[in-house]
């Protein structure tokens, strides 16, 4: 398992990105404008290929996001999602969303904290239980 980022909830994008980049040195490493989910994805690290911390802004997000909101989860690269989503179900691990696309689960750890597994490279060929298993709850 690799670590990969960790996301935070923003409600000012610029003055959020006056913090990380201006004073605190983070560069920006790559930007995602999702007009149709209405929020930008902005990846930041210290250097290229070193993790990252996501700030993720919805555009419509008119109150102050309470304690814990604001956080949103961490990622990790897995080489294999299938193998340990089953491994985490077999340890006792809920499954809050299966990995039905080959790409993507997440999972929480007893504190509630949400664990994202992102599978390395393409996309795994969707197989059972993961394609028919419904979201268990909220991630």
């Amino acid at each position: 398992m690799k670590y990969l980022h960790t996301m935070i909830r923003v409600k000012d994008l610029e003055k959020a990105l006056d913090f990380f980049v201006n004073k605190l040195g983070l560069i920006e490493t790559r930007r995602h404008e999702v007009p149709e989910g209405k929020f930008t994805l902005i990846f930041l690290a210290t250097e290229k290929g070193e993790p990252e911390v996501e700030l993720t802004w919805n555009w419509d997000q008119k109150d102050d996001y309470t304690s814990g909101r604001n956080f949103g989860h961490l990622a990790y690269a897995v080489d294999d999602i299938h193998k340990i989503c089953s491994e985490l179900m077999d340890k006792g691990v809920e499954i809050l969303r299966p990995p039905r696309d080959g790409r993507m689960a997440f999972i929480k750890s007893p504190d509630g904290i949400s664990v994202e597994l992102l599978q390395k490279g393409e996309s795994l060929t969707p197989i059972e239980p993961w394609i028919s298993m419904e979201n268990t709850g909220s991630w």
